[in-house]
């Protein structure tokens, strides 16, 4: 069984062109609802989080960019994550210490240490102005998590031409298999 996809968008909802839109309408992903920019913070976005895990049955596969990233690493630091969360798919980490973030990232400082309580690939760009690579290759570290480049790729948005991003939904095929168990055979 595939497991159903959570889309944690970053700050602003992930719009229409973003990649996480179109992966949510692509393959029927529940998605977290986002209140104004304004009022993010790490308790409510751990909430709702927290939330659309409880009512979306099945085993999950978390699929976060930006802040939905910062908001994963709070959920996960307390809560009680359920053993069908298969993994995460973490996209471009923002830092909230960077001064190029948005005051709501500088709420979720500092971040949870690791590791994360299932596995978890961070992508991140060599050049997103949000985090330094460095940065966000200590944090997978941090995070017990697999780490890969996006090359020089900007914020991985719609912003930075990543629409569709063919190259995540390759990556996202190689977790699902990786963090999915084969099924049962009984004889």
């Amino acid at each position: 069984m595939t497991p159903t996809l959570v889309i944690v968008p970053g700050l602003g909802g992930s719009g229409p062109g973003h990649w996480q839109t179109l992966w949510e309408q692509k393959f029927g992903a529940a998605r977290v609802r986002q209140p104004d920019p304004e009022q993010a913070s790490p308790p409510n976005l751990a909430a709702r989080l927290d939330r659309v895990v409880q009512e979306t049955p099945g085993e999950l596969v978390l699929i976060a960019h930006s802040l939905g990233v910062l908001a994963v690493a709070h959920w996960a630091a307390c809560s009680t994550v359920p053993e069908r969360v298969r993994g995460a798919l973490l996209v471009a980490p923002p830092d909230p210490a960077s001064p190029e973030v948005h005051d709501a990232v500088r709420r979720f400082a500092p971040l949870p240490p690791g590791p994360l309580p299932f596995p978890a690939l961070v992508v991140a760009s060599e050049n997103d102005p949000y985090a330094a690579f460095e940065w966000a290759e200590a944090l997978a570290e941090t995070w017990g998590a697999e780490f890969i480049t996006a090359g020089e790729a900007g914020h991985l948005n719609a912003a930075s031409g990543h629409g569709e991003w063919e190259d995540g939904e390759v990556l996202l095929s190689e977790c699902l298999h990786a963090w999915t168990p084969p099924p049962i055979t009984r004889f």
